[in-house]
């Protein structure tokens, strides 16, 4: 039986997903911003670590890292879940949904990794370290499984789920494009000022995406492929010129 989008029902959604997921995550990563510009060493000498090991068996480790990938990927689920309640999917993929997501990569990406080294040079962000893991081995792996579930939690969540669900309670696409580029940024701001101002950014060309085509699986493979650059690029060349 289809449920019915009442506004009470859709409040009270949108407030326990973000409350679960990535709402609590943008609480905490702001608080994480205060306690890091409170110390006394400068944040741009600062380093956070996105993946760490968990464990020093490497098979423990990997075991560990897809526990923590996979809850990610509940989060979407959930998403995904509550829009079919109410009968509404995403539209199928597409082959073309590979090259689109390959040039918004290409425009999201090369700017961004200017964008975060000029930050750091000038203060404005910690020294970002995707990936910590104590085997090699383990490196790829867990870099890409991690850069997957960000990617589908992230865009699903904060694009397709919210999106759909503001947009049933009458907001304007310019207000639902602003809200989520606004969460987006809040989730980063552990990184630096510079994190949040630049994934705001980053949301509003997502979101302007989105709204232009209805298609969510672009987005998905551009933030995959960024992610997965990131975080086994960086490994590979020992680190950016910052």
């Amino acid at each position: 039986m289809r449920m019915t989008g009442t506004p009470s029902r859709l409040r009270w959604e949108i407030l326990i997903v973000l409350g679960i997921s990535f709402g609590m995550s943008g609480l905490r990563a702001a608080l994480r911003l205060i306690d890091a510009l409170l110390s006394p060493t400068p944040l741009n000498q600062q380093q956070v670590t996105l993946n760490a090991a968990q464990s020093q068996l490497p098979w423990l480790d990997f075991s560990l890292q897809l526990c923590s990938a996979s809850v990610l990927l509940g989060w979407a689920g959930l998403a995904l879940y509550l829009l079919k309640l109410d009968g509404i999917t995403a539209r199928s993929w597409q082959r073309r949904d590979i090259l689109s997501g390959m040039a918004l990569a290409a425009v999201i990406g090369i700017p961004g990794l200017l964008f975060y080294i000029s930050s750091v040079r000038l203060g404005l962000s910690r020294e970002v370290i995707p990936a910590g893991f104590d085997y090699p081995l383990l490196q790829i792996p867990s870099s890409l499984v991690w850069a997957a579930a960000n990617a589908v939690s992230e865009e699903i969540i904060v694009v397709f789920w919210l999106s759909t669900r503001l947009g049933q309670l009458g907001w304007k696409s310019a207000s639902t494009l602003a809200a989520c580029s606004v969460l987006r940024g809040s989730y980063h701001l552990y990184q630096g000022i510079s994190a949040g101002c630049g994934n705001i950014i980053m949301g509003l060309v997502f979101g302007y995406v989105y709204h232009r085509t209805g298609r969510i699986w672009p987005l998905v493979i551009a933030h995959f492929l960024i992610d997965a650059i990131a975080f086994v690029g960086y490994n590979a060349i020992g680190g950016l010129p910052i």
